[in-house]
């Protein structure tokens, strides 16, 4: 199966030279991906904002790749402030919750001082699962 690389629209992807995602051999892998509104080009200043901003662009890449949140086997946060983690986990178990993926947080910089949280997730398409 050839490799099929997934963009959002954002300039960084081609400004930087990375995807999205990419799919291959039936799973997908999904960039860290931050609270960014591609489509405002903007970024709220709330954790919570972003994290919820952040899933709905993890949402738009895995529905492109053939998967879906439920999909998700495999994710990872990424949060410069321990403050920030807490507030967002209502919105996690409402995004994951059905999931319920193996998870991994940290706590480290980001790109710029405005983004409070990234995401990295791994998925599996559903119609793979009967190949492996």
């Amino acid at each position: 199966m050839p490799r099929q690389h997934i963009s959002s629209g954002s300039r960084f992807e081609d400004e930087i030279g990375y995807s999205r995602a990419v799919v291959q051999d039936g799973w997908v892998f999904v960039s860290g991906t931050t609270g960014y509104d591609y489509a405002a080009m903007s970024i709220a200043p709330d954790v919570v904002a972003q994290c919820e901003q952040a899933f709905r662009n993890i949402e738009a890449a895995l529905r492109q790749a053939g998967a879906g949140m439920e999909d998700i086997v495999r994710v990872t946060f990424i949060v410069p402030d321990r403050a920030d983690w807490q507030p967002c986990w209502p919105v996690v178990k409402r995004w994951l919750g059905a999931a319920r993926p193996a998870a991994t947080l940290l706590h480290a910089g980001l790109q710029t001082p405005e983004m409070r949280i990234e995401i990295e997730v791994t998925a599996r398409q559903r119609q793979a699962e009967g190949k492996s």
